[in-house]
């Protein structure tokens, strides 16, 4: 049975959440640098406040605590019996206390995302992403282009009508020609991607609510968009990115060993909450979709140069597919909760004649690799984490269509895919 998870995944995951969110030197020693990147974000600055209070009421109360329970050894010590009784009462008052600021506190940090990069343009919204480049070729057609839909469905290759009877809305059958032409996708992905170093991985579609919080993904309104089995206790992925990630939970990689990369293909899962009526035909939203990812593990004084590394490998691909496409570098209000910093590739649809998002490229800084314990190095300073789509499946299918749709109502195969 698939539901969402229910409240209780924060008991579940209350080993690892302390770790999820920033780190907690940053907010004590630099809290004004924090509320700006909140105010950046569109949230509320007050958070910072609010856990500093908690945080502070905690750290005394630790204080306090220590001193009393070494307070209580002398008194064992001493065979004072009352005065330790007395005194192993008041602890437990102050212990039962102390989970309640733990709580709190773990409250407030699962309320901050990450914090934007300087360079990040400020914006509330998709609408104030910036363009940055615009690459590749507009086809010139002599007849009027239409929607891939409508091509898919005549060549009978695309069937959401009987998967909706199946499985429900925002589902789809790819058959025949485009059964196929995912095959070729994910080999050229795949082979391209490897052959710049990445290790090829399939992970498991399925994530434990631990792992699952360290990566930040149950964290502000994520949760929404999961599926949980609650018999198992297990989420489906909405990325190969959310089981990548935690590979190297709890070690320590060698410095040497850095940059890490993998490439992983994976069907993902996503419950597209707060989307419903937007783009509810055809496959381009959908429930359950297919995506080859891009990960890598750096260190922190690399990780801008590998951000751009990853946008370069994106770029290649559509440039090889020879599909038009544009570069956004996307605004704070739009980022994902865990980026530091983010861009989107989208794709040029004649049929449709707008852009789409195909591909996203983030660079999550520390945060991430905080939530599931990745260090490096024998000071063991935190990795950085960055994660990048190398094709979304579907969406490049719905380009192919379009781009290279012919007057027959049929569509060429991009060159490299032959």
């Amino acid at each position: 049975m698939l539901a969402p998870f229910k409240t209780n995944w924060q008991k579940q995951t209350k080993a690892i959440i302390i770790h999820t969110m920033l780190d907690i030197k940053l907010i004590r020693e630099n809290p004004d640098e924090v509320r700006e990147g909140l105010k950046k974000r569109n949230k509320d600055p007050k958070l910072v406040d609010d856990f500093l209070a908690a945080d502070e009421k905690w750290r005394a109360l630790t204080r306090k605590l220590d001193e009393a329970r070494f307070q209580q050894a002398e008194f064992s010590k001493a065979r004072k019996i009352d005065e330790a009784k007395k005194n192993k009462e008041g602890i437990k008052l102050d212990e039962a206390e102390l989970r309640n600021l733990e709580n709190k506190r773990e409250l407030f940090l699962e309320q901050l995302p990450n914090i934007p990069a300087d360079d990040v343009p400020a914006g509330k919204n998709e609408l104030e992403n910036v363009i940055l480049r615009e690459v590749g070729e507009k086809r010139k057609f002599d007849f009027q282009p239409k929607e891939y839909l409508e091509i898919a469905e005549k060549l009978d290759i695309i069937d959401v009508q009987r998967a909706a009877k199946v499985s429900g809305s925002r589902f789809g059958y790819l058959k025949g020609k485009a059964a196929l032409l995912e095959l070729a996708l994910i080999q050229f992905a795949m082979k391209k991607i490897a052959a710049k170093g990445f290790v090829p991985i399939i992970p498991p579609v399925m994530i434990k609510p631990e792992p699952y919080a360290g990566m930040g993904r149950l964290a502000g309104d994520q949760k929404e968009e999961r599926y949980f089995l609650e018999k198992d206790g297990l989420y489906l992925v909405g990325s190969a990115e959310h089981t990548i990630g935690p590979l190297h939970m709890d070690e320590v990689l060698r410095e040497e060993e850095l940059p890490k990369r993998y490439v992983g293909f994976s069907t993902c899962f996503r419950r597209e909450a707060g989307s419903y009526g937007k783009d509810t035909k055809g496959i381009l939203r959908v429930h359950q979709f297919d995506k080859v990812e891009m990960f890598s593990f750096t260190k922190p004084e690399n990780s801008e140069e590998e951000h751009k590394f990853l946008l370069s490998i994106q770029e290649e691909l559509m440039q090889d597919l020879k599909l038009p496409y544009r570069v956004m570098q996307i605004c704070a209000g739009d980022m994902g909760w865990v980026d530091y910093k983010q861009y989107d590739v989208e794709v040029w649809l004649p049929g449709q004649n707008t852009y789409r998002e195909t591909h996203s490229c983030s660079n999550t800084s520390d945060f991430q690799a905080r939530g599931v314990n990745t260090k490096y190095g024998k000071d063991g300073k935190f990795v950085h984490m960055l994660n990048a789509t190398g094709l979304a499946i579907g969406r490049i299918i719905i380009a192919i269509i379009e781009n290279y749709q012919t007057k027959d109502g049929d569509f060429e195969i991009p060159e490299v895919l032959r």
